[in-house]
């Protein structure tokens, strides 16, 4: 069995007639963790807790292995968000999305490696250590979600649920050569998700395929009253009933020209459009004028709310605790000691963005600008149905290669974008470069429309192997 090349819906139908059993896939699971992970470390813990039986009636997901990243609550289960601070902490109770894969039977294998508490675009900043990637063990799988894109690609578990806060889940797809999906914020529960930037922050499927993407989107993608940002299905259906696939991309040929592109993804992009072109869709440009201003306007909104929700990790409550000699000795240490050089320089950005003097300067400005983007970002939906963009400006980096932080933030200047405005985006494999290593092909639609997002995602995946 490889799960690279069998789709859920095959395995989940192989389960119901008997040709494989929920054992023997949890064995193959295994078996090529075992064989790979020592190298790869896409896990930080591999569970031995999985239920002795599965219905496999219960769901389309029952009996499948899968992992979640390490900041996804799952009881009983560590859940560190790959930080110092949070070594031993220990879930009370399980994420909102851990609780509907429960209810279909899925088996949870493990908990995957990411970036320091979700801040980073290669995997290198873990306090476990770095993960490599499967595709090329020389060069980072992306980030934050780099070790649930490093699971998927090296075939340890057929799917793995991630999040994204500027491109942690497409990014790190686009890397390991696997697809990746943001869902629309609201659409899927946070309730369960160690919060880094609140505003910003979604969980989402990495999965082999945009059919499998679809399907785990379908279960997860329910209203939840314990999250104050979930979206009801009314609301939800005013959107989508308000746009039909008129099959019209858009290209913002502007923003296309930022520094730092590599001209061999410049060349696949123009390529894999050309081909959606014969495929029926008309190609038009569009101009986003404020969108090359994303990037700035998520790094002083990011920090800004990053140094909100890690003010709780004080060593008081829960977490590491390093005594000092008074309350903000304690503090001073305990942070000191518990958070990586990135996160501690994005809390201390946020600190002063948010600062006396310096909050309507910065931050409310950069609240302005986001709001700008997304009219921006609303107005050409009316006239085209999809945008595309390259997934990142350069294919997966070697480690190393990229030493000061602006250089590793550039890597989501195609991705950010549809964080701040909160709309659904997919990366989508899109071949290979000279060295072997993929592309990825980023898809975005209006609000709540992840329906058109797999639609077109299936059209140019067969569009790609014609």
């Amino acid at each position: 069995m490889d799960f690279r090349t069998t789709t859920i819906r095959e395995l989940h139908e192989q389960l119901v007639s008997g040709t494989v059993t929920p054992e023997s896939l949890l064995t193959e699971s295994r078996l090529v963790i075992h064989q790979r992970d020592a190298s790869i470390h896409a896990f930080i813990e591999v569970f031995n807790d999985q239920q002795e039986t599965v219905d496999v009636t219960a769901g389309v997901l029952a009996g499948i292995p899968m992992a979640v990243k390490d900041n996804i609550l799952y009881k009983g289960h560590i859940a560190s968000a790959a930080s110092k601070i949070l070594e031993n902490y220990q879930a009370s109770y399980d994420a909102t999305v851990v609780e509907l894969l429960q209810q279909q039977h899925a088996v949870i294998v493990g908990r995957l490696n990411m970036d320091d508490s979700a801040m980073g675009t290669s995997t290198e900043s873990s306090y476990y250590g770095i993960t490599r990637n499967p595709l090329d063990e020389t060069r980072v799988p992306g980030g934050s979600s780099g070790g649930p894109a490093a699971a998927v690609a090296a075939g340890m578990v057929s799917y793995a649920l991630g999040s994204d806060t500027g491109g942690s889940i497409r990014q790190p797809a686009a890397c390991c050569g696997v697809v990746g999906l943001k869902p629309t914020y609201g659409s899927v529960s946070r309730n369960g998700l160690i919060a880094m930037s609140s505003s910003l922050d979604v969980i989402g499927p990495i999965t082999n395929s945009v059919e499998d993407a679809e399907t785990i989107f379908n279960v997860i993608g329910t209203y939840d009253p314990r999250d104050n940002t979930s979206v009801s299905y009314d609301v939800r259906k005013q959107y989508q009933t308000k746009n039909t696939n008129t099959k019209v991309i858009g290209i913002p040929r502007s923003f296309l020209e930022v520094d730092g592109l590599d001209p061999e993804v410049l060349e696949n992009f123009n390529s894999s459009i050309r081909k959606m072109e014969v495929a029926g869709y008309t190609i038009v440009d569009i101009d986003l004028p404020n969108l090359k201003h994303s990037l700035a306007v998520y790094y002083i909104l990011q920090p800004a709310e990053v140094s909100s929700n890690l003010a709780r990790y004080d060593g008081v409550r829960y977490g590491l605790s390093l005594k000092g000699e008074d309350l903000i000795d304690s503090y001073k240490k305990t942070k000191t000691a518990g958070f990586g050089r990135e996160v501690q320089r994005r809390i201390m950005l946020g600190t002063y963005v948010l600062s006396s003097g310096y909050h309507d300067e910065y931050y409310y400005k950069a609240r302005q600008l986001r709001a700008k983007i997304t009219e921006e970002i609303r107005e050409v939906f009316e006239t085209v149905d999809i945008i595309a963009t390259p997934t990142a400006p350069n294919v997966a980096f070697p480690f190393g290669a990229k030493k000061d932080p602006i250089s590793l933030y550039l890597e989501d200047v195609f991705t950010v974008p549809y964080n701040l405005t909160g709309n659904p985006a997919i990366s989508i494999p899109s071949g290979t470069n000279s060295e072997g290593m993929p592309f990825g092909m980023h898809f975005t639609a209006p609000m709540f429309c992840e329906d058109k997002l797999f639609e077109v995602g299936k059209d140019f995946e067969r569009a790609i192997l014609e």
